[in-house]
């Protein structure tokens, strides 16, 4: 059985994945999948919109497949993640140009990849058990997969607090962080997509679609754009630690943990993002520090210790109170004849 299943029901082009026991993590081959179905769809008459879905309860995609990456960079392969990551990226700006409407419905863990694929397209759902999130910056990479012009056009300085806590979002914090669009019951979905396949009429979604009330972050985002307000991890930082709030509180910790190579990057991705607002523009960036990212960033180290060995004791390269600027912002750089094309 493939790990995505591509059909045409009704005037619907659907894609699902079908990995379940793995958290539906997405693969290479599965990148290339999807990339097939969308280019094959596109002019496609009979093919109204596109309907992404998955199997099981626990997550739409739970991300990439970092422990085929992390082997084959330790055993100095680093081109095997470069494909990878270009095609995926490819894949992601087609999600996010696409000519018709992309709904998808998100329920569980929707992280990294998954995120690429589930959030850039037109018509976002999620439902009771949703939790989306940018975990990167915890195994020692970035918030890529077009995640750094997401976190870009959150509202206030939610995208610098997600992306350097790598906090999740439930249905109603994805919605106001502008991860997702609609809150549906999912016990409503096998019916919203029955319809959508007989009828193609985008109308039924806000017909099913009821509020989802105010997450932990909308309400603490005041302060949370307060605190995160720095330009420079320090300044955040600092801030985190005069402050006495458990919001405080927490927010230091997840950055106690998180590689500090990677928040620094993370911060100026944000910034660039914010300039260019285009995706193309987001992914370009993001691929010359996933280029670079088994050779001379935390990545490996940070899959180690969260994937291979979960030990959950990553040797960071750098220290949270004294970050290399100069070396997150080498990890930036243009790449000359290996710069990402679409």
């Amino acid at each position: 059985m493939s790990d995505i299943q591509t059909r045409k029901i009704g005037v619907a082009g659907r894609i699902t994945f079908r990995r379940p026991k793995a958290l539906n993590a997405l693969s290479h081959e599965m990148a290339l999948q999807i990339e097939t179905a969308l280019d094959a769809w596109r002019d496609d008459p009979e093919v109204q919109l596109i309907l992404i879905d998955a199997e099981g309860d626990k997550a739409f995609c739970a991300g990439g497949d970092i422990a085929a990456l992390y082997h084959s960079g330790r055993a100095g392969d680093y081109e095997v993640g470069r494909q990878f990551w270009r095609d995926e990226y490819r894949m992601n700006a087609k999600i996010a140009d696409y000519p018709k409407p992309i709904v998808s419905l998100m329920q569980g863990f929707t992280m990294g990849g998954g995120v690429g694929v589930g959030c850039h397209g037109s018509h976002r759902i999620v439902g009771e058990s949703s939790q989306i999130s940018m975990p990167e910056t915890g195994i020692g990479l970035i918030p890529d997969v077009g995640g750094s012009l997401l976190l870009a056009r959150a509202p206030g300085q939610l995208g610098p607090y997600l992306g350097l806590t790598a906090g999740r979002l439930n249905a109603a914090d994805a919605i106001l962080s502008g991860f997702a669009d609609s809150f549906v019951p999912e016990e409503a979905w096998p019916d919203l997509i029955a319809q959508l396949e007989a009828t193609g009429d985008l109308g039924v979604i806000a017909e099913m679609a009821q509020e989802p009330g105010t997450g932990p972050l909308g309400a603490n985002a005041a302060q949370i754009d307060a605190l995160f307000a720095g330009e420079t991890l320090a300044e955040i930082t600092a801030a985190l630690r005069a402050d006495d709030t458990e919001v405080a509180a927490k927010a230091l910790k997840a950055l106690m943990r998180n590689s500090p190579l990677s928040m620094v990057a993370t911060l100026e991705l944000i910034k660039r993002a914010r300039e260019s607002g285009d995706i193309r523009d987001a992914l370009r960036a993001e691929y010359r520090f996933t280029h670079r990212a088994m050779a001379d960033s935390d990545f490996l180290e940070g899959v180690r210790a969260a994937v291979i060995d979960k030990d959950r004791s990553p040797q960071w390269s750098e220290t949270l109170d004294a970050p290399n600027t100069a070396a997150a912002l080498a990890l930036l750089a243009p790449l000359g004849a290996d710069e990402l094309t679409f």
